[in-house]
């Protein structure tokens, strides 16, 4: 691969190049010899004035300056004239035999017109078919149809999302639910810190319990009602990780002592206290539906390669793979996170309009300049639609590097994340200084930087905008960087694939989210950084040599501070009290539910029917005694 020389005629001398050098200059008496200079009174017959020399900022520039920046500007210009990129391929025999071989059994244009309809509804028929078999469930005996179940799907609201004493989750026992998981939980973890009783659990699957005897059986597994149902079923041995499945489940309401279990590559979490709700799966109830999203994949990259391999035309190459691919990504590898599959198709529908106006716009100015001309078959099929297919399938691949959100809490809390911020910042720095000097071969350099400042110049705009975030989804990364890719050598080919399938699982998977948003939006579930109360030592009565239950009373002082009207406290991760100013109550008293075993308090203010923090949990021991919480939200 090298630039290509312009085309001139056999014998035709040499063209001369301009490269790091300045071009000659021509002498005065060329530049003037075909003007004539005449005297001002014979030009015109108005009064004479003398001409006032014009002012020139370059005299007050160093001349040392000066010449670093002629110098500096010839040499971004790039050589003259320039010198487009061509990949020379290698065994261009083998790579042009496809197209070749398609020439030759199908030389006329409504053979091959025929050829490509009959090939889409090949390609259309076989995935249609897998994906109706992977989407639809047969009813599981006994149970009916499984209710479809996303990754982060629980029977339990955080905080006090559930209501007082749990009313608004219940039933908590006697009640079974027939399911359906798909593919990859496993990876599902919580993003913020989640409290479980005095613990704080971030960046892993949210399952708590597991297996209660040595032998693991699944009579005796059973998880607390806040866990992630298809994680859990996954823990337990019940659905496979990679193909999901089916099964049902049974509410059996209070458990008390959740084990901490590794297992399938999950390690669950303890809780050495009682849960009014809790969950375990039926032996014998797993059903052999499947999440067939690898065998789908095999199908559409079966089609897309034989596409990519027997069509030169970049016209009808980039359409078919973009609508391929995006399909693929909505209906299959990374579907919008709903549980209704017709709402799933339209969703994917409604994205599927405005993000091909986004690639018309990629192909005229990236895809086709790069493509036009090209007949390395098979090094377009490894790079290009490897690397669509690399980004296309982000949810297994660059989802893998532990960045969660380019905000500084994220990167500060997330394990691994600056290191990685960083082995990232230093590759995308150096794949930008090599594509900036293809650029410049080609003599398209000044007109790229001056996008690319206009576009940091926006970003820097919207950055400076009060009580706003920026924030740089996939798609954007797609559309902002695949211009820089625009020319015809290998790098770019990988490059400018890797972004148009980041684009297209950004838009199939997420939808065209703002580059703004607000506070809230970033934050989800995320602490509030709210007020937190002040609460003094409890008075304990811990009743002993009586029949009565240990009690535990907590006062606090009223008027509440300003903005907040009530009190809100949890025993176990449950709400088990809420009161209000105006009803002048100062006191809280909770009996013990269960003997030998601690319960957990956290507190928190509200503003009517909204909570404040709540603060990290404060012990009421198996021994009596009462541990202090420590500062800080939980």
């Amino acid at each position: 691969m090298e630039p290509r020389e312009g085309a001139g005629n056999e014998g035709a001398p040499p063209q001369v190049y301009r490269d790091d050098e300045a071009a000659s200059v021509h002498s005065h008496d060329s530049a003037i010899s075909d003007g004539i200079l005449i005297r001002g009174s014979e030009a015109s017959d108005e009064e004479y004035y003398s001409i006032q020399e014009p002012y020139h900022a370059h005299k007050y520039i160093p001349p040392r300056m000066q010449r670093a920046w002629k110098a500096t500007a010839t040499w971004v210009k790039g050589p003259q004239p320039p010198r487009p990129w061509k990949i020379r391929p290698f065994f261009p025999r083998v790579q042009a035999a496809p197209v070749h071989f398609l020439n030759n059994y199908f030389p006329k244009r409504k053979h091959k017109v025929v050829l490509l309809i009959f090939f889409y509804s090949c390609w259309l028929l076989s995935f249609g078919l897998v994906l109706h078999r992977s989407a639809f469930a047969a009813d599981i005996p006994g149970y009916g149809s499984p209710v479809r179940v996303r990754c982060n799907d629980r029977f339990w609201n955080d905080a006090n999302g559930c209501g007082l004493n749990g009313d608004l989750c219940r039933p908590f026992e006697n009640s079974t639910m027939s399911f359906r998981c798909p593919a990859n939980c496993k990876r599902v973890e919580v993003v913020n810190p989640h409290a479980v009783g005095d613990q704080e659990v971030n960046y892993k699957p949210l399952v708590i319990g597991g297996p209660t005897d040595a032998e693991e059986t699944l009579e005796n597994t059973f998880y607390r009602g806040d866990s992630f149902i298809c994680a859990s079923a996954i823990h337990a041995g019940f659905v496979n990780d990679g193909s999901g499945g089916c099964g049902v489940l049974s509410l059996v309401g209070e458990k008390v002592n959740f084990p901490s279990v590794n297992r399938k590559h999950i390690s669950s979490i303890g809780f050495d206290s009682y849960f009014p709700k809790s969950f375990t799966f039926i032996p014998g109830t797993a059903s052999k539906c499947r999440d067939l999203r690898w065998p789908l994949l095999a199908v559409s990259l079966t089609f897309t390669i034989l596409l990519s391999l027997f069509t030169a035309s970049p016209a009808v190459f980039f359409p078919s793979i973009f609508l391929g691919i995006f399909f693929h990504v909505a209906l299959a590898s990374d579907p919008p996170n709903l549980t209704d599959y017709y709402a799933i198709v339209s969703i994917a529908l409604g994205r599927f309009l405005p993000a091909s106006f986004c690639m018309f716009a990629v192909y005229k100015y990236c895809v086709k300049p790069q493509h036009q001309g090209l007949r390395a078959q098979i090094e377009k099929t490894v790079l290009w639609l490897g690397g669509v297919w690399i980004g296309a399938l982000n949810n297994y691949t660059f989802d893998k590097i532990p960045i969660q959100r380019l905000t500084p809490h994220d990167i500060k809390q997330q394990p691994g994340a600056i290191p990685a911020l960083i082995i990232v910042a230093l590759s995308l720095f150096s794949i930008a200084i090599g594509q900036a000097w293809a650029l410049r071969v080609e003599g398209r350099l000044p007109r790229y930087l001056a996008v690319y400042g206009i576009i940091v110049g926006s970003i820097l705009a919207l950055v400076a905008i009060p009580k706003m975030n920026v924030r740089i989804h996939h798609y954007i990364l797609g559309l902002c960087l695949a211009p820089g890719t625009a020319m015809q050598n290998r790098p770019s080919l990988l490059f400018q694939g890797i972004l148009i399938g980041l684009f297209i699982n950004g838009i199939a998977r997420w939808g065209f989210d703002s580059i703004l948003q607000t506070p809230d939006e970033l934050r989800g579930d995320a602490q509030l950084g709210s007020l937190l109360p002040s609460i003094v030592a409890p008075i304990i009565y811990n009743n002993l040599g009586t029949s009565l239950m240990p009690n535990i009373t907590f006062e606090w002082e009223l008027p509440f501070p300003k903005h907040y009207d009530g009190l809100s406290i949890l025993v176990n991760d449950v709400e088990r009290y809420h009161g209000y100013e105006d009803a002048g109550k100062k006191s809280f008293t909770w009996v013990k539910h269960m003997k030998d075993v601690p319960e957990y308090f956290r507190f928190a203010f509200m503003e009517g029917n909204g909570r404040g923090d709540y603060t990290k949990a404060g012990v009421w021991g198996r021994d009596g005694g009462w541990t202090e919480m420590e500062p800080g939200p939980s």
